[in-house]
């Protein structure tokens, strides 16, 4: 018997998300999945990096995030990896969104999948995309924390 996820414990991150945009609005979005899906996220096989999300007929999908099927899910299924997943939100907050979208340089980015109350639900950012100075910055910024870090470790030795 497979054991039952953590019902709040995440799945995959976007860590690249951070880095490359600045984060507006969350929203957490249900899914429509497949049973094998389910089964290799339970597993952890999933890859979100090079996820996006597109809005079609005013309808949320994921596309881009890559859920490997297990070798033991299903033997009368043929999985594909990189399926259009549909993303499930309120009607309103979705022309909400499309409208946000269609202003310049705003996108939908998938930063989490995680598990709540035994459904997979996705975290989506209305987004903006940061400059190449603005990701200078962030490295910066982070290399500094590093540093503070450790010299806080070495003076409390």
């Amino acid at each position: 018997m497979a054991k039952k996820p953590d019902p709040t414990s995440r799945i995959a991150d976007n860590k690249k998300a951070a880095y490359n945009y600045f984060f507006e609005e969350r929203h957490e979005a249900g899914m429509v999945l497949h049973g094998w899906e389910v089964k290799a996220l339970r597993e952890g096989k999933v890859q979100l990096t090079d996820g996006y999300v597109l809005i079609r007929d005013g309808e949320l999908f994921l596309l881009g995030c890559q859920i490997n099927a297990l070798k033991t899910a299903s033997t009368h299924v043929s999985p594909d990896a990189a399926r259009t997943k549909k993303l499930l939100l309120k009607k309103d907050e979705i022309k909400r969104l499309i409208g946000k979208v269609e202003q310049k340089g705003y996108t939908l980015v998938p930063l989490n999948l995680h598990w709540k109350n035994g459904f997979v639900k996705c975290e989506v950012a209305l987004a903006k995309g940061k400059a190449e100075h603005d990701k200078r910055d962030t490295i910066k910024d982070r290399e500094g924390k590093r540093e503070v870090e450790r010299a806080m470790k070495s003076r409390n030795r």
